[in-house]
């Protein structure tokens, strides 16, 4: 499999793109950020660009990939709707088009738990994540998931952990145990991601608990 990875920069774009350098099942990674990731290795092409929406349609450095995993995103926090949507939810789309969607390529976009499909939610974040989720559905990929993950054990060797991971990592086992639907690792995620996209699966929607079932299937 050949795929792109985006928001590479971030926790769980570094996470997916350190995990789909080391899996066997995957032949050639794309990173496309706003930055240089600082990692070398030979199945790795990075198309650093300032402004995703700068993209041009038809981008000959795009083409050719089984799949894309759009893990760019930014926190609600101290932003308006207004601001929230044009990153997370412009942004998202005219990437996703840019593309070219065809019958070829599966879009994997990661979303969060409580994403609001209705997009009637009472809080900002989840109605702008649920419209995301259900417009890319839209497009004419062979296939389009949003993975509402939770929280994600960091890949071996990654260096771009969120602050208050630190804080917390003792707290993994006992949330693994407590809380199984909430939890997973990076490599259960990336695995979950390769599936879906060579298999497919019987939901759009990715829970936790999908991930966990995924990630143990045979491929």
């Amino acid at each position: 499999m050949k795929v792109i990875v985006t928001g590479t920069t971030g926790m769980i774009g570094e996470g997916i793109l350190l995990e789909c350098l080391s899996n066997p099942k995957i032949s050639e990674v794309l990173s496309v950020s706003r930055k240089p990731t600082g990692i070398i290795h030979h199945k790795l092409t990075e198309y650093i660009v300032p402004d995703f929406n700068s993209i041009s349609v038809g981008d000959a450095r795009l083409k050719g990939y089984d799949a894309c995993f759009f893990c760019a995103g930014v926190s609600a926090v101290g932003m308006t709707e207004e601001e929230y949507t044009k990153i997370t939810y412009d942004t998202t789309l005219n990437f996703a088009k840019k593309l070219n969607p065809n019958s070829r390529m599966s879009f994997v976009y990661v979303s969060g738990g409580g994403t609001d499909s209705s997009e009637k939610g009472r809080m900002m974040w989840t109605r702008v994540k649920g419209k995301t989720e259900n417009d890319l559905m839209k497009l004419p990929f062979k296939q389009a998931f949003g993975f509402r993950i939770g929280f994600v054990k960091p890949a071996k060797g990654q260096k771009r952990i969120l602050k208050y991971y630190h804080y917390i990592s003792w707290l993994f086992p006992i949330i693994k145990v407590i809380l199984p639907n909430m939890y997973s690792t990076m490599t259960e995620v990336a695995e979950a991601m390769i599936s879906v996209t060579r298999y497919g699966y019987k939901s759009n929607v990715i829970y936790v608990k999908d991930i966990h079932l995924l990630a143990k299937k045979k491929t």
